[in-house]
Formats: structure tokens, sequence, C-alpha cells
């Protein structure tokens, strides 16, 4: 009887370890297919997105340079950079296009000093999330509230349709480079959420108009976060959750646990009665920002079929039920790999 127990203990040992391997194997694909796409995600045969990797703490490279440069100070500033037209304006900052020694350059100043904190929030958390995902710091200035970043001619993501519809660009107007945009968006989350300054939120996200205009397109079609104004830290290892903002939101594009839970009651709005939340009101959104970025190009429906079931698991009521960024993120790159794999199937049989 102990050797028959024993044999089939072996026996089943015998079954279970292919199964393991198996399993082992496949989430060490996934793994890799994270990290190659990572590691591959800002070096293409085109300009390089972010130029300043290589470049030591507080240090700056833009494309055209051949070294690193120091992040520049107030006097650099006051006398080297040199203002050229207006560009943007939102309730904390107007941003100027710029030029730094024949740089192109993006100067940003304080609008109104009710928004200084925010401000000096987003200048710190530029210092503290340098990296190929966020915009290159080039300096600042404390006393004159400024901060110089570098430029992206293409400008926010809000333009991503009329950019693609222009003559030069229509090349790109492709499921391979939109799904890669909404992965870059997706990678951009999981470092936020994962950063050097600790678990960060993106509050700066109530429509889907504001969420887009965080994010700069770059000149080889990635992005790069651009306004960290509002990205307060979560930890749950110390109670801190967040809130966005001390208003009462809005509509569907905000999470549910993001909604005044009184509403139907008939009770005014509390800003101290607010339950906070945490990052996963970052992975309801990730759904709607796909589906912009995805356009109407062939082959996109089946980008979303594939996308279908994580996409679910975004828009789950409980947010401790949706996916982690990371999650998303494998799910991204594993539907753009085998759909790359699959066009380049039908190529050879053509």
């Amino acid at each position: 009887m102990q050797v028959t127990m024993a044999q089939s203990s072996r026996s089943t040992v015998s079954q279970s370890v292919p199964a393991v391997v198996v399993c082992l194997a496949a989430l060490l694909l996934s793994n890799v297919l994270i990290y190659l796409y990572l590691d591959s995600l800002y070096q293409t045969d085109e300009q390089l997105v972010s130029s300043h990797i290589g470049c030591g703490p507080q240090h700056f490279k833009m494309v055209t340079m051949k070294n690193c440069s120091p992040w520049l100070q107030c006097s650099q500033i006051k006398t080297e950079v040199r203002k050229l037209k207006l560009i943007g304006q939102g309730a904390v900052k107007k941003v100027y296009l710029a030029e730094w020694r024949s740089q192109k350059v993006a100067l940003s100043k304080l609008f109104s000093l009710d928004y200084l904190e925010d401000f000096l929030h987003g200048l710190s958390m530029l210092q503290a999330l340098q990296g190929p995902q966020v915009v290159q710091l080039v300096g600042f200035c404390l006393e004159d509230h400024i901060l110089v970043t570098e430029f992206h001619p293409l400008g926010s993501l809000l333009n991503l349709d009329g950019v693609l519809a222009q003559e030069q660009h229509r090349q790109h107007n492709t499921w391979q480079i939109r799904l890669r945009l909404a992965t870059d968006y997706v990678a951009i989350l999981h470092y936020l959420h994962n950063s050097p300054a600790g678990r960060r939120v993106m509050c700066d996200s109530n429509s889907l108009e504001k969420t887009l205009s965080q994010f700069l397109l770059t000149s080889d079609f990635h992005l790069v976060v651009n306004d960290l104004d509002a990205l307060p830290e979560m930890d749950p290892s110390r109670g801190l959750l967040v809130k966005c903002g001390h208003r009462e939101l809005t509509g569907d594009f905000v999470a549910p646990e993001q909604l005044w839970p009184f509403r139907n009651k008939g009770k005014p709005f509390s800003d101290d009665l607010m339950p906070a939340y945490d990052e996963k009101t970052d992975i309801w959104k990730i759904p709607d920002v796909t589906r912009f970025l995805m356009g109407r190009v062939p082959g996109g429906d089946l980008v979303h079929f594939h996308l279908f079931q994580i996409h679910e698991e975004c828009k789950k009521e409980d947010p401790k039920l949706r996916p982690s960024a990371l999650d998303v993120l494998k799910v991204y790159t594993s539907v753009y790999s085998s759909m790359m794999r699959e066009n380049a199937g039908v190529r050879d049989m053509l």
C-alpha cells in the first residue's frame, strides 16, 4: 500500500512539474516582454524622445546637444533664455515657446500666486521623477517662479488626431502607432504608481480632455507626462489616501469612488465628509483614454477586441477588483506583440 502511494505521489509530481514549468515560462515571457518594451520604448530609428538618458542627476541634454549640461539657474534663465510667444495658459501657469542657445524650450511662469503651492509641487515632482517617461527639466528659477522644460513641437495629446491628419504624419496613423501610444500611457501610470517619489496619483484627470492635456506627443510618436502640478502621494501603510481637489466631481469619466456618495440622498457636498481613495482611480480611466488614442484605423476593432477583458476589469465598481497598471501593461504589450506576429505571418503568406 505504501509503495502504491509513493508511486502515485511520484506520478503526481512528475505530471505537475511540466505544468509548473509551463506556468513559470509563461510568467517569465510576460515579464521579458514588459522589460523589452520599456527598454526599447524610447529608442527608435528616429529621434530619441528622451535624449537626457545617460546624464547625471540635475543635468539635461536635448537632441542636438553633444554633452549634458547642468540645470539652468536664475542667472542663466534671465540672460540666456528668450521668450518667443505664448503657446498655452492654464490656471497655474502661462507657457511660452522660448529659445536657449538656439535650442527651442518651453518656459512656464506662474500665472497667479494663489496657485504657488501647485507650481512648487509640480516643480518638485519634475525634479524627483526625471526619466524617459517624464518631460525633461532644463532649469528653474524659484525667485521668479519660472521653470524651463524641453519643447515638443507636436504639443499635447489633445492634438493627436490633428497631427496624424497632416500629410507628413499620415503614415503614422496606424493601429501600431496608436496602440504604442496607449501602451506608453499605461507605462507612465505604472511608473507614477511605483515612482522614486512614492505612489503618485494623477489628479488632474477629471475629464478626458484634461487628462490628455497632461501628456506631450514627441516627435517620434511616444508620450511623456508633462504637467505634474496635481500628483499627490498615496501610501496605504501610512493610511495616506488622496482626494483630487476640494470640489464635487461629476460625470462618467471619473471613477465611482470619486463621486459624492450622498448625492442621491440630497445631502450637499462636503469636502470633510468626502471619502478619500487610491491610485485605482487612474485605472478606471484607462479604457476611455485608449478608446480615444486608437481612433478609427484599420485593425483598431481587433485591438479593442483583444483588450475587452482587461478593460472590463478596469471598469470594476470596486477599486480593489481592478488590475494594477502593471497588469494592464502586460496585456497591452502581449496584444501588441501577438498582433505584430500575426501581421508578419499574413505578409509571409502573401
